[in-house]
């Protein structure tokens, strides 16, 4: 006579059940540890600028309430002792200048391409916003956080938002778009720079402006590509 093979016992069955489930979840446990999550990818922007002009949006510009101070600058934010103003001095030196007590600056040497003109005195030099607080006011700013709009007054995250260029060419330029001042040359730098800032943070342009964008963009082969704030 043939033996006959017993089934395992219905407890022993569920003991060794239970303990394939524990162990693959120990295993499962032990994997999620080793795997890092994917970081998140901040939204980015690029396209050539004549495009970049196009996808801007439209608005009429309102300045009622506005006012400078409304855009808290220069701030020193990473602590260093050097404020928004010398870090792009710094920055945008062609010769690098004396660092002294209290981020004093003395020497150095800088180009201001909007009069295409060097300058040997960091007081010959004012820090523009690319956008100027009244313009980006109009255009979408007034509705901005406190904290929002100290951080685009403060913008040293892309190297287009703050310029150093001589104090007389950047009070002839003062709050005006480009439908209204544009510098002497470099303009195609200057038109995708005013993009990539309207872009970076989100503003609109009103409809002179978008024209005038559309017209000096038709002659540039330059690329916008920034991250959006």
């Amino acid at each position: 006579m043939r033996d006959v093979a017993h089934p395992c016992p219905p407890a022993a069955h569920r003991a060794t059940s239970y303990l394939l489930a524990a162990a693959l979840a120990a295993l499962l446990a032990i994997a999620s540890l080793l795997v890092a999550p994917s970081p998140a990818h901040a939204a980015t922007y690029s396209a050539p600028v004549t495009q970049a002009v196009a996808d801007l949006p439209v608005a009429t510009e309102n300045r009622t309430g506005y006012s400078r101070d409304l855009f808290r600058h220069w701030i020193d934010a990473d602590g260093d002792g050097c404020n928004t103003r010398n870090e792009v001095l710094l920055s945008e030196a062609d010769s690098a200048p004396s660092v002294g007590s209290g981020c004093s600056l003395s020497g150095g040497r800088w180009y201001s391409y909007y009069d295409a003109t060097s300058y040997t005195s960091a007081s010959s030099l004012d820090i523009d916003h690319m956008v100027p607080l009244a313009e980006a006011w109009d255009s979408g700013a007034s509705r901005w956080s406190a904290s929002r709009r100290e951080a685009f007054a403060n913008d040293l995250g892309f190297y287009g938002s703050l310029i150093a260029v001589s104090a007389s060419s950047n009070r002839s330029k003062s709050d005006q778009d480009p439908a209204e001042w544009m510098p002497s040359g470099s303009r195609c730098r200057y038109v995708t720079e005013w993009v990539s800032v309207k872009h970076r943070w989100g503003l609109a342009v009103d409809s002179a402006e978008k024209q005038a964008l559309t017209s000096y963009a038709a002659g540039c082969s330059q690329t916008v590509s920034v991250t959006i704030y």
